[in-house]
């Protein structure tokens, strides 16, 4: 478009040459147009910056933001100088502008003894105000464009944190994310640590080799973005890292970083993190890039908020848990100790009493038989209370002895596999599989008309995996009842999933995941103490 507006420019005034130059922020111009009568290349090609300065077009038309006409004799300059080999008699330049503000320069010139027509800059005006409405079109284009491809970015990062995914999946994401919608080398996802370092929790290059490692850590201080940003609590840009101080300053350096633009990340008003947008590219980076960052950090301050109500949440359910099972267990304690052996010792004095009785008095005898029969009756019960509220195979003997008396009393066959019988686990764990099996072959006995259950229990990268599988009729719904529904938000607290599949006419599975350990905590502040960025 720029070529074609330059020889348009060119042959409607019978000019010799003509320039269409953009003015860049840093006090110079960039030709992004040119034509010449003779069909020979300018000596100022596309792509060629100049310097602002001295009397000439280029400068005036800057200056003034007007029509600007100089003649040879009066030129001077870094421009002036760029034109003058082309024995250049006199020039026009008309503004072009764009939304209101200053864009470029349109530029007639005449290499003949008489000047350009008193007409040249009216003329020219019609010429720039249809280039300045085509830019504003590109322009309009470009920036919808770009703001689709960023809140397509923005929908993606946001759909894993209504997931609730992992931190570290959400940290990979966003500086991923950010990195292609800002069209930067590098951007770095870190956070501040209370002994004065950074650990860098998300990285992503344009080259598909990040220069530092997820888990890097560095010492906070000096000239650099991560510092400003740490001692501000607000957005921050270096231009020129030659000056930069500091561990981070020197590396970022060392990888060959020139400009760089932080803005922080904070969760519940206090500061949390930052990140960081980096380039190789000496020209700075664009003036929005700090307000295009805040949605980004909006969102990764909603992914930690959501990740501490999710342990604050499943730590509280956990200790609902713990704290149920200490009551059951003082329960079966009391009635073991208690109300047991009471009844056990008025059996016992009942049949002693029987025992004493003269031989004239069998009729009393045999009256007092169905209490004493009662009473045994009464006694078996209770035993059966107190091994459903807590099963003391459980606590003396551990899992498989448990489940071992479970399938004994079970009313359909139980096969029984257990890897690593001998194994003892952490007491939640324990107490949770033995209420899911307990639960699954209660549920098999009364409604699933099953002739056969699987249970089997293995071991395997540091998670207890429980599956009861029956023959029955299926059509089990864990959204019903509440015995499962319980039992899944027992296993949920301790970290793991219970699931069921239960189509009608296939049986019914009931599988259950729990972790022997507690989940290492995401994005660990381990890692090398390599500078970050």
């Amino acid at each position: 478009m720029f070529a074609a507006v330059a020889e348009e420019v060119g042959r409607v005034l019978a000019a010799d040459v003509t320039i269409l130059s953009r003015y860049d922020p840093d006090g110079a111009a960039t030709v992004v147009g040119t034509w010449s009568s003779t069909g020979a290349t300018t000596s100022t090609p596309v792509d060629s910056r100049i310097e602002l300065g001295g009397r000439n077009v280029h400068t005036l038309v800057c200056e003034t933001r007007r029509p600007a006409r100089v003649d040879r004799e009066d030129a001077s300059g870094a421009a002036a100088d760029v034109f003058r080999g082309w024995a250049i008699r006199s020039c026009v330049g008309v503004p072009i502008s764009v939304e209101g503000r200053l864009w470029g320069v349109m530029v007639a010139v005449s290499t003949r003894e008489d000047p350009l027509p008193a007409d040249t800059e009216g003329r020219l005006a019609g010429f720039t105000e249809l280039v300045g409405t085509a830019i504003a079109n590109v322009q309009a284009r470009v920036d919808l464009r770009g703001f689709a491809k960023e809140q397509a970015a923005l929908r993606r990062v946001a759909t894993l944190v209504a997931r609730a995914a992992p931190p570290e999946e959400v940290f990979a994401a966003v500086a991923e994310e950010v990195g292609r919608v800002l069209s930067a080398g590098v951007t770095v996802l870190a956070r501040y640590d209370p002994d004065g370092t950074e650990s860098v929790l998300g990285a992503w290059s344009s080259t598909g080799a990040p220069p530092v490692a997820v888990g890097t850590r560095a010492r906070v201080g000096g000239r650099n973005v991560s510092t400003l940003v740490f001692r501000t609590g607000r957005p921050a840009r270096i231009d020129d890292y030659a000056d930069s101080t500091g561990a981070i300053g020197d590396y970022s350096r060392e990888v060959g970083i020139r400009t760089s633009v932080g803005a922080p990340i904070s969760v519940g008003g206090r500061l949390w993190g930052v990140v960081i947008v980096a380039s190789a590219v000496e020209q700075s980076l664009p003036a929005d890039t700090e307000a295009r960052l805040a949605g980004f950090t909006e969102l990764v301050a909603t992914a930690l908020a959501n990740a501490e109500v999710q342990a604050a949440l499943t730590a509280s359910r956990a200790r609902i848990v713990a704290a149920a099972d200490s009551a059951r267990r003082r329960i079966e304690r009391d009635l073991h100790d208690g109300a047991q052996q009471r009844l056990v010792s008025l059996a016992l004095q009942l049949r002693a009493a029987q025992a004493a009785m003269p031989p004239g008095a069998g009729a009393l005898a045999a009256q007092l038989d169905p209490v004493a029969d009662g009473l045994t009756g009464v006694l078996s019960e209770l035993r059966e209370i107190a091994r459903g509220i807590h099963p003391a195979a459980l606590a003396e003997g551990g899992l498989h002895p448990a489940l071992k008396s479970l399938a004994r009393r079970s009313a359909v066959p139980v096969r029984l596999h257990m890897q690593a019988a001998d194994a003892r686990f952490p007491e939640p764990i324990e107490i949770a599989a033995y209420y899911v099996v307990c639960e699954a072959l209660t549920n098999a006995a009364k409604h699933a008309q099953a002739t056969v259950m699987d249970v089997q229990v293995e071991t395997g990268g540091g998670v207890l995996r429980v599956r009861v599988r029956d023959d029955g009729c299926g059509g089990a719904d864990l959204t019903r009842g509440t015995g499962l529904v319980g039992l899944k938000d027992r296993v949920e607290a301790l970290g793991g999933r219970l699931s069921v599949q239960s189509s009608p006419g296939t049986g019914t599975t009931v599988a259950m995941e729990l972790p022997l350990t507690a989940p290492s905590e995401p994005a660990s502040a381990a890692g090398s103490q390599r500078p970050t960025a």
